[in-house]
This record gives C-alpha cells, structure tokens and sequence, in this order.
C-alpha cells in the first residue's frame, strides 16, 4: 500500500516509524523526493541537507532496531529558517554578507527539534536578516506561493510557511519579530505561532530584535505545532540565553478540551481599518460565528493604543537592528571588500556592498534614531508607548481568554506589485502588537478567500504564558473551519510517496 506524507501528521509519521510501519530512512526519502519534485517551483529550501537528514534518520532506525523507546518526533521531516544556526550547513540570512559562513554551533531551538527526533531537512528562504514581509529581498532568490506561485509567501519567513504548505516538510521553524511567523502563515495556508517571548530559546539565532524576537514553529495541524512546542520547550530554561524562562510543559494534554466556557475578545474597528479586504472581513466574522458556535462567549474589547503599534515597532526594530548588525563589518567574518588601503574603508565597502536595500535601509534608519538629537524624541517614546500597549493587553487579557481578529489585511499579492516599503510595512499591522507586549499568537488557516480562493488565516492572541490555552482554543478553530491537514493543491501528490 503506498501512503503519501502528504496525508500524514507528525504524530502518524511518529508514530508510524515506531511501529514499523516504515523506516525514518523511508520517510526522509520521501521528503527529499517531495522536494526534488515541488523545489524548482516553490523555491523554498536556500540549503537542502540530504546526508544530514540520512544520518539522522539511520540514527532513529538503530534506536528502533535495538529496542530503545523512540522520541515523540520520530522520523519527522523539518527544516529551519536560515538564521539559526546548525553545525553541517551555512547560516547566511539570505545575505550575501554572510553567504559563505559556516554554522559553528547548532542553535538550542534547532538541537531540541533534533533531540526529539526530527529529520533535518535544510534551511529555508528568508527576507534578508528577516527585514520584510515577502521574502522577495533575499539576496539568492525570493520563494513562491504555493497556493499561487506568482504571489508572495509573505515574510520574513516566507521559506518556512512555503516548505509546510508545499508539502515538502511536516514542520518548519521561523522566527516572528514583527508578525514574521503568523503573516507568512496566513498567506500560505498553515498554521503558524509565536510563543510568548522567552519560552524559546533564541541563542544560536542571529538576532533582528533582541526585546522582540521569538522563535516558533509552522505545521499544516494545530496538533503538529503543539508537538513542536513541546520540542523546543523541554529541557526548561536554556543558561545559553538571558531571556529564556523555564517553561517545560505539555501541550498536547488539553488541546482537544474544546472552548466551552471561553470568553474570546474581538475589536470590530479593526475590520473596518484602511486596507482590510471585504474576504478577509467576511471570514473573520465567520470564524468568530464558528468559535460562538463551539462553545466560546464572543464579547467586545478594546486596544486603545494598538495603532500606535507600527509607529513604535519602526522606531525599536531598527534601533535594535543598528546594533545588532554592528557586528558585521567585513573584519572579523562575514562579506569582505578586498582593495582598501585602510581598515575603515574596508569595513565600509564591505558592509555598502554586502548587504541589501532593505538591511541598509533598517540599520540607516536604526542609527539615526539612536543619535543625541532624536534619542528621547523617538527611542523613549516608542518605549512608553510599548508601556501602554502591553497594559492594553493586561486589562483586556483580565476579560478574555484569546483575542481574535485578522493576521494579514489581505490575502497574497503578486510579486512586485507592492514596492513602497511603508506599504509593506503596514502588512504587519495587526500582528506587530503582540510583539511590543511579548504575548502569544497564532495564526489558524479558516478558509479560502470568497474572491481570490486563496487562503485566509485567523489570528489567535493570548496572554504572556497563555500559550497552551490559546492552542486549545486554535484546535477548537481549525476543527469548526476544517481546514486541517491542507497541502497547496498545485504541490499536493507530487513525489513524496512511502512504498
């Protein structure tokens, strides 16, 4: 009988391979096959790490072979977006300032996932040092839509959210700074969170926005994401990372409790903002009648200050950027100008000509900020207004379990038909708040676009370390949308068959 991974779900690739169904050796192949068939079109992979995910796999079949009880990710197939690093590949943030840097060290996010057995796949496509919200400013190729391969993935992590919705892997990792794990989500049809800030580790990942980064997982399954969740926090806190809390839990123990009881928040006015489409609309007020239905007590709130949200994200992204960046300068690694008489003006070509438009852009606008002059106008201000943000959050969260409204404005656009960068920052809109506050979120696929048929997602926000209440109240989403499982139909059956 042959069975396509198309149609398996972590738990039954695990779970398969256990029993002997079929080897991880057989599952890899399969994966490496399902890329070798949806790659050239999708272009997701910046990196595909054929012999490491062999290696790992034939790692898992020994364990098998022997008796030892196997890890809760047996077999499954990931990959990792490219600013985490992983020893046997190269971490390049889709740049060419760092196109040549090999991986020293594996990233704690990215050693978890292995630890529970995963197959690692290979690095994935990204907006250049996550700066972007379609994947088209990375310096080796942009990735498609595999829903439309002439739109968009969205962004940063673009790579990431295509791998899963392609079919090619069963889970990915990103990361989500500003909405780079839930936008991309939605345009391509998955389900994609952000944990609360500090329950995964960040160390071994390059850093945007070290007060806003959060590394998260990508899945087809709101179950798949909670089994990643359960990855990467187990081991509790990591001593490598400052910000890393312990967090060791279970995530699955109540995913299927259902929303009886629950008290979901919504904010009309913000279906009625510039920008949100009538489909995008009509399937939020759609879900949230689903969610009604399943139990749930929709009520109203209030965000008084989330449209301050993108003034100060663009003031404390960049800024964090600026300085995080510094560290590239053609010297002690990365990109290097060759020709200068001195070191400075090596330093200075190597950085004008190692990095992008969109990570010159950041780190300008980041220095500028930070200067004598505008350092209180600008800096302390967007730091009051993060204030007031998260005690929004605070107040609202003391009302309600989950706050429910749009992840992207818009379903995805062609490629190049947005170029203003003010534009494509306002694509975050509704996600860049969670980040200031270091809350929760999840972006939940609900339906297909009445007009485009492209997919729509339903953002899920929750409290800080309300992280397995709110996969419960996704699961209880996805369930009443029935869009679970979903692979984009022009992928779907192409290669990746298990004999």
């Amino acid at each position: 009988m042959t069975v396509s991974l198309d149609a398996l779900s972590a738990r039954q690739i695990a779970a398969g391979v256990a029993a002997g169904s079929f080897s991880a050796t057989e599952v890899a192949r399969a994966a490496l096959d399902a890329i070798g068939h949806r790659e050239d079109d999708v272009q997701a992979f910046v990196q595909v790490t054929e012999e490491l995910a062999y290696d790992a796999a034939a790692r898992i079949d020994a364990r098998r072979a022997a008796g030892e009880p196997l890890p809760p990710l047996a077999g499954v197939p990931v990959a990792f977006k490219d600013n985490m690093n992983l020893v046997g590949t190269r971490t390049t943030c889709a740049s060419h300032m760092l196109a040549g840097y090999e991986s020293v060290y594996t990233a704690t996010c990215v050693r978890r996932m292995l630890d529970a057995g995963a197959i690692p796949l290979g690095k994935l496509n990204m907006d250049e040092f996550a700066f972007g919200s379609t994947t088209d400013s990375s310096a080796f190729h942009p990735t498609n839509n595999p829903w439309d391969l002439a739109r968009v993935p969205g962004g940063s992590s673009g790579g990431s959210a295509a791998a899963v919705s392609a079919g090619e892997v069963t889970i990915s990792l990103g990361s989500d700074t500003g909405g780079s794990i839930r936008q991309p989500a939605s345009l391509c049809g998955v389900v994609g969170m952000k944990p609360t800030y500090g329950m995964v580790s960040r160390y071994g990942v390059v850093a945007f926005g070290s007060s806003l980064d959060q590394v998260g997982p990508f899945g087809r399954r709101v179950e798949d994401v909670a089994l990643a969740m359960n990855a990467l926090v187990a081991g509790g806190r990591d001593p490598h990372d400052a910000t890393s809390q312990s967090c060791e839990q279970d995530f699955l123990v109540h995913l299927d409790d259902g929303v009886e009881g629950c008290v979901v928040g919504v904010i009309p006015a913000l279906l009625e903002a510039d920008g949100v489409t009538s489909e995008v609309r009509m399937a939020l007020r759609e879900a949230a009648r689903k969610l009604e239905g399943a139990g749930a007590r929709i009520v109203e709130v209030d965000l008084p200050n989330m449209a301050s949200a993108i003034a100060a994200y663009y003031v404390l992204g960049p800024c964090e950027a600026f300085s995080n960046l510094a560290r590239f300068d053609g010297v002690r690694y990365g990109y290097r100008e060759d020709g200068c008489s001195t070191l400075a003006g090596q330093s200075a070509l190597s950085r004008a000509h190692g990095f992008g438009a969109e990570a010159k852009r950041r780190q300008l606008l980041g220095a500028h900020l930070l200067s004598s002059e505008l350092y209180e106008r600008y800096y302390l201000s967007a730091q009051k207004v993060r204030t007031l943000i998260t005690a929004d959050y605070r107040h609202a969260f003391e009302v309600v379990d989950a706050i429910l409204m749009p992840t992207s404005p818009t379903v995805a656009w062609e490629h190049g038909t947005i170029s203003d960068p003010a534009q494509l920052y306002l694509a975050d809109v509704f996600t860049i708040s969670n980040n200031i506050a270091g809350n929760c979120g999840i972006s939940v696929p609900v339906c297909l676009g009445a007009d485009s048929g492209l997919p729509i997602g339903a953002q899920l926000q929750g409290p800080a370390f309300g992280d397995a209440r709110l996969l419960t109240i996704a699961r209880a989403l996805e369930r009443a949308c029935d869009q679970a499982g979903v692979v984009a139909p022009a992928c779907a059956g192409r290669g990746g068959e298990l004999s």
